[in-house]
Order: C-alpha cells, then sequence, then structure tokens
C-alpha cells in the first residue's frame, strides 16, 4: 500500500508528523496532489485550543492548491492533469442559507481540515459532497500553487469589504498587522478609499510593505485613539475593521469610528474568552453598526485568484517562509512570534 506523508492533529498542543495510506479516490470524486498549503491564523488557535467539536487524529489545513492526478468515474466537471485551488467550506445545499446564497452561514457548515482530511498532507482526496457544495477553483495559467493557495486568504478580505461598502473617499482603520490586516490594506486602496491606517504591534516592520497611509504602533490603545480621530477630521474613521483574534480591540474600534460609522469584527476569537464588553451608550446614541464577518460567498475563492492574478493583491510580499510538514508547529511558532506574515507548507521537502 502506498504511504504518503501528513502532519496529524492529535490533541490540543500536539501535530505529529506519519505515514499515511494514500486515500482513494471516490467515485463522485477526486484525489489531488498538494504542492501548497497555507498555514492560517484559525490553524494556529485551533492547535492551542482545539478542533471544533473536540475532534482529533485529524489532518488540518485548508488553503490548498495542487494538481488533481485521478478522477473518480462519475466525475465529468475536472480530468487529470487539472491545476486547482481549494477553499475549506463546504455547505449543504438545502437549508435556509443556502437557498438564498448565504452558503457561508450554512447551517450544517462543515470544513476541510476540520470534518474532512485536510492540506496538511501530500494528497487529499476529495468526496462527491465537496465538489458538488464545496471551493475548488481552476488555477489561471502561469499562476503559481503558492499563490493560488494563498487565494484562500485572501477570499474572505474581499468579501467584508464587499458586504461592508468600502468605497471611493473612506477612511479606513485597520486593527491588526498580520496578513489578513495587509490585505484589508489592499483591497481597501483598490476599492478607493481615501485613507487607510494600519494599526498593529509585532509585524509593523512586516507591513510597512504594503503602504498603508499611516502605519501606528497599538502599544497603548489610549493614545492611538486620539490620533486616529485627529488624522480622520476629528470625527473618527469611517470603517474600522478588527483583524486581529482578541475581544480587548473591539471597544477601541468603537471610539474611534465616527458617528453612523461601521465596526467590523472580522475573524474567530478563542471560545475560552469570546465575551466581548462594548460601550453600548456609544452604539447607540452614535448611531454605530457593530458587524461580523465570516467567509465569503460561493464566487468567493474564484474573486481572489483573480485578484492575485491581475496584481490587485501582491502575493509575494506575504510569503514569507516555508516549512516542510515535520515543521508544521514550527511555522506556527514563527506566525505567533512575529517572525513571518504569511507561512506555506511544501509538503514534498
Amino acid at each position: 500500500m502506498a504511504l504518503m506523508k501528513a502532519a496529524v492533529f492529535k490533541d490540543i498542543g500536539r501535530i505529529e508528523t506519519e505515514g499515511r495510506p494514500i486515500p482513494a479516490c471516490p467515485d463522485d470524486g477526486v484525489l489531488i496532489k498538494i504542492y501548497a498549503c497555507g498555514i492560517c491564523g484559525g490553524d494556529v488557535r485551533n492547535y492551542h485550543n482545539g478542533l471544533k467539536g473536540g475532534i482529533k487524529n485529524q489532518i488540518m489545513g485548508h488553503e490548498i492548491a495542487g494538481q488533481i492526478v485521478k478522477t473518480g468515474e462519475n466525475v465529468t466537471r475536472f480530468q487529470p492533469g487539472d491545476r486547482v485551488a481549494l477553499a475549506p467550506d463546504v455547505s449543504c445545499g438545502e437549508c435556509w442559507y443556502c437557498k438564498r446564497g448565504m452558503v457561508n452561514l450554512c447551517s450544517s457548515h462543515k470544513m476541510l481540515g476540520t470534518h474532512f482530511p485536510g492540506g496538511y498532507a501530500q494528497y487529499i482526496a476529495l468526496p462527491g459532497e465537496v465538489l458538488s457544495h464545496g471551493f475548488i477553483e481552476p488555477i489561471p495559467e502561469g499562476m503559481s500553487y503558492d499563490h493560488a493557495a494563498f487565494a484562500e486568504t485572501a477570499s474572505a478580505v474581499i468579501a467584508c469589504q464587499d458586504y461592508n461598502n468600502v468605497s471611493l473617499g473612506d477612511r479606513v482603520v485597520i486593527i491588526g498587522d498580520g496578513p489578513v490586516g495587509c490585505l484589508h490594506v489592499e483591497v481597501a486602496r483598490a476599492r478607493g478609499a481615501s485613507k487607510i491606517i494600519l494599526l498593529g504591534r509585532e509585524k509593523l516592520e512586516l507591513a510597512r510593505a504594503f503602504h498603508p497611509d499611516h502605519l501606528i504602533d497599538n502599544s497603548n490603545p489610549g493614545e492611538v485613539v486620539q490620533k486616529v480621530r485627529e488624522l480622520c477630521g476629528g470625527i473618527g474613521a469611517d470603517i474600522v475593521i478588527c483583524a486581529v483574534p482578541t475581544v480587548a480591540i473591539q471597544q477601541q474600534a468603537i471610539d474611534m469610528v465616527r458617528k453612523r460609522g461601521r465596526v467590523v469584527i472580522y475573524g474567530g476569537v478563542p471560545k475560552k474568552n469570546e465575551i466581548s464588553s462594548l460601550n453600548s451608550n456609544s452604539i447607540h446614541y452614535n448611531e454605530i453598526m457593530v458587524l461580523g464577518a465570516f467567509s465569503y460567498p460561493s464566487t468567493g475563492l474564484s474573486d481572489a485568484l483573480c485578484a492575485i492574478a491581475s496584481g490587485k493583491i501582491t502575493a509575494d510580499k506575504y510569503l514569507t517562509a516555508k516549512v516542510s510538514l515535520e515543521d508544521v508547529a514550527k511555522g506556527m511558532e514563527m506566525i505567533e512570534n512575529g517572525g513571518a506574515l504569511k507561512v506555506l507548507i511544501d509538503p514534498w521537502l
């Protein structure tokens, strides 16, 4: 039996590399040879807090690019040799949300890397359920696997700003200097924002490469609020996007947004610290909208691939490190300590 290498989540704080049988190609699915898989901030959070539902002994990873090596006998949409990018969400197609096009809010939402084996491996088999209700898109001609794997990260950022209608003349504040924060800078610029302010701490020097109009150290949040309001004509920002996995900065966002402005809570936080305390009078009297942003619509991955292919998103600037399957935990440490912006896994190193 042919084996592949895989980095397997065993338990909280424990990922082990092991040999596993190369999965069989389902009759209604495809078998993909993986050439690149990104380490997501959500993966790091799950590594420390556990997978949803207490799932263990699972291959994590959902920012995937590879080449189809085999198709099931009932598959006509793809053929061996096709280069494809994957994203994690798998919807049911039948619930109230799916029938209204809100597949990201599916009542029976599943994910590659949690409910299905993911991309921290040399191969992945996708059953028909994923082909029908998940995300698998052709990689544009000339695009590398590394860039294609990064498209999943960009998908939700593009969808967030589309949903919140970031547009010409907007003054946008992004709290968070990781890859998602930097993506928000590029997408806001492409959408015509007049002023882009990025607040961060650990990765400020890496974020400088994306040229926000103002790059501010957020180590002293109280002083930063006043500075941001002054930079935004004294009234505050039109929209503030919280792009870090912590509730602590959400009140800061309320304090620096203008009346009738928007505060967007982007990205999940650890379940052990998920309750936020916000000044309800500020929200009430200033008519501030506080919104969540999660995942993306059915066109999300395709939109991101197009944005990278067109140069609106400069993928090379984000991809600052690459690790083997044996070094997944080290890659996560690099993300946490600020040593890298985006870390990719090459399963064949």
